[in-house]
């Protein structure tokens, strides 16, 4: 990432209770305090609307970094041409609904992908999935409610509620990335299994996310944003 893009990163807001959490992790557990300190100036941040957000993890699953990249790029310019050049634009679930699929798939989606982006569409148009009314919901209460749109799995919607919602503690035990840092960090990198990520997840609450988002950069420095 470009030094200008750190810095425009960098300026974003903070989730308020980020530094709350990083000193209450960083007293609690050693491998997390060593973390925190070596990622200084960076945290979680949202960029995109909710549908937008969504839309963009189902067009990108099951395929390389790269081709999700022009995947998106090309939907994008199909159903907001005047957004096609915005880093994070905004697309609109009603003109998604009314894209012909065969549209869609000439985009670079798959028949199943375009069916899961209608569905998604869908579910925000008619208010089945209403982003002012997730504030009342637990953290598994809007996971259901995600994993309701076809082609959003747990996984997913755990990314979903890390990344865009900023829920402070969520614990994506069968991620792969989380996985491996567990193992590299606590276990001199023998494989871990999902009942020992649980109860060191169990150490870091109410704080998982974050801890999870340490423990991701200590893989892969430059964040993920939504």
């Amino acid at each position: 990432m470009s030094p200008a893009g750190s810095a425009a990163r960098d300026s974003l807001p903070k989730p308020p209770y980020w530094d709350e959490a990083t000193r209450a992790l960083g007293r609690a557990d050693p491998v997390l305090r060593r973390l925190v300190r070596a990622h200084p100036g960076v945290h979680l941040t949202r960029r995109s609307d909710a549908f937008t957000a969504l839309a963009r993890a189902i067009c990108g699953q099951q395929i390389s970094v790269q081709a999700a990249e022009a995947v998106w790029r090309r939907f994008v310019a199909t159903v907001a041409p005047e957004a096609a050049q915005a880093a994070f634009p905004a697309l609109r679930p009603s003109v998604v609904v009314g894209s012909d699929p065969a549209t869609l798939r000439a985009c670079g989606l798959s028949a199943r992908k375009a069916l899961y982006v209608h569905d998604l569409a869908r579910h925000f148009a008619e208010g089945r999935l209403d982003p002012m009314q997730w504030r009342t919901l637990s953290d598994e209460a809007l996971i259901e409610a995600l994993c309701d749109v076809k082609g959003i799995g747990r996984w997913t919607a755990e990314m979903f509620l890390i990344f865009h919602e900023l829920r402070p503690d969520v614990l994506p035990q069968d991620d792969i990335g989380l996985q491996r840092a567990i193992a590299l960090h606590y276990h001199r990198g023998r494989r871990v299994a999902v009942a020992a990520i649980r109860r060191r997840g169990d150490t870091w609450r109410p704080w998982r996310s974050v801890a999870t988002w340490y423990l991701w950069r200590s893989l892969d420095p430059i964040p993920v944003e939504y």
